[in-house]
């Protein structure tokens, strides 16, 4: 057998992958919301989500190197618990769940361009969300490789603008803040850690990209693991950074643009402009991508007859209707749901489909060589921080669990519907 010669993307490219898909626009939305509910805290919150982060990248590695290919998510849920009714309506979850991610990112585009005018403007602001996703649509159905190409640049540089961030910041760090005493209750704390969990979305891209990944068997679990554990480091210094440098009243004043604000106390005013530009570039880069890969996940649905044909018709090789229809839902999304909501929302629909992961890992383990104990206690961990997100948020914004519990109906009624009336595929048999 001839060696794959195709394969090009080493450690280094692998933990880049997922780093860039996790430090995204993440950070720089939900990090005011951490502090807003964690307090002194918010360090540990971002530990806790970590955790939860990390032992779903061990499930990923295990189940990337046994199915390697671009489906990901769908293929590992497909392969555990066959055609029926719940792996299908995960597929549709799942492309909800990123039109969520989307909404995050042009939101937190939306509050750090709006400091670069000096009026308060509702209308303002919702220009500026709206074309946070128009523009990045416009370049995928144009020249999609516009932005991919600069990503690497772009990663780089909000890497080492966090770094700056930190290191400047060290001289001016006080620890009382930090206290026992400013934190509150413990379950509030792992909560937060849970509304803000979106924040780590990303790292199954790696995944995604297994095919082309030199020695995937030792390189994916080294890569998965590595770049959550770096990314847990980087956000538990910026989440001491933040509290232990600039009054709590203030970051709730500014809890949209907080990472700006961090950055004034040891970089003054130019550090606030150098956030908020970065934090610019990356949210629009991370809506491209995200359009990019949710329109594709679209049109592979499609192609497969989980979703309408609609969504498999290409023009200038973009499947242009998954991208419209994308950008259409993500307008409507970040304009009419607040940012704590959608943070809300979009954390639980990715510990659902990180549970389901773990639950498809722990199906397959004997398949893919595996620890079950690893994997059960992966998905108690993921499933578990969901309950406790959805239980302890139903009090102070039970819209946005009504809003997750809609989501979930649709991706059910869509499957049922459809996939009993137009696909057929409950007579079992196979989607290919």
């Amino acid at each position: 057998m001839m060696p794959n010669t195709t394969k090009t993307i080493g450690l280094a490219g692998a933990i880049a992958i997922g780093i860039g898909g996790m430090v995204g626009g993440g950070i720089f939305a939900v990090l005011g919301e951490a502090v807003s509910l964690s307090h002194g805290a918010t360090p540990l919150a971002f530990l806790f989500g970590g955790i939860i982060a990390l032992m779903t990248a061990l499930s990923y590695a295990r189940l990337a190197v046994a199915f390697p290919g671009p489906g990901g998510t769908v293929i590992y849920i497909d392969s555990a618990f066959g055609n029926n009714l719940a792996s299908g309506s995960v597929n549709l979850m799942l492309w909800l769940s990123y039109l969520v991610t989307i909404a995050l990112y042009a939101v937190a585009f939306g509050a750090y361009a709006h400091t670069f005018f000096p009026l308060e403007s509702a209308l303002l602001h919702h220009v500026l969300i709206s074309l946070a996703i128009i523009l990045p649509t416009l370049i995928n159905l144009v020249s999609s490789a516009f932005v991919s190409r600069s990503e690497t640049f772009i990663v780089g540089m909000k890497l080492l603008l966090l770094a700056l961030i930190i290191l400047a910041s060290a001289p001016y760090i006080d620890a009382e803040p930090l206290s026992p005493s400013h934190w509150g209750a413990f379950p509030t704390i792992i909560a937060a850690g849970m509304i803000i969990f979106v924040a780590y979305e990303g790292f199954e891209l790696i995944a995604n990209a297994s095919a082309d990944i030199k020695a995937p068997e030792r390189t994916l679990p080294r890569a998965l693991v590595g770049s959550v554990l770096i990314v847990i480091v980087l956000y538990i210094l910026i989440g001491v950074v933040t509290v232990s440098t600039v009054p709590e009243a203030t970051l709730e004043k500014a809890k949209d643009y907080a990472l700006a604000v961090a950055a004034e106390p040891a970089l003054g005013h130019t550090g606030f402009l150098l956030v908020a530009v970065a934090a610019l570039l990356a949210t629009f880069s991370a809506i491209n991508a995200t359009i990019y890969g949710n329109a594709r996940l679209g049109y592979t649905l499609a192609k497969e007859g989980r979703l309408p044909e609609a969504f498999d018709r290409e023009r200038r090789n973009e499947p242009y209707v998954g991208v419209l229809a994308t950008m259409a839902l993500g307008i409507v999304i970040a304009n009419t749901i607040n940012l704590t909501e959608i943070a809300i929302i979009g954390s639980a629909g990715f510990l659902l489909i990180f549970a389901l992961v773990n639950a498809a890992a722990l199906k397959l383990a004997g398949d893919i060589g595996s620890k079950p104990l690893l994997h059960l206690l992966a998905l108690l961990l993921s499933a578990g921080a969901l309950l406790m997100l959805l239980y302890r948020t139903w009090e102070e914004n039970s819209a946005a669990v009504m809003i997750f519990a809609g989501f979930i109906a649709v991706s059910v009624l869509f499957e049922l519907l459809y996939g009993r009336l137009v696909r057929g595929h409950f007579l079992d048999r196979p989607y290919r």
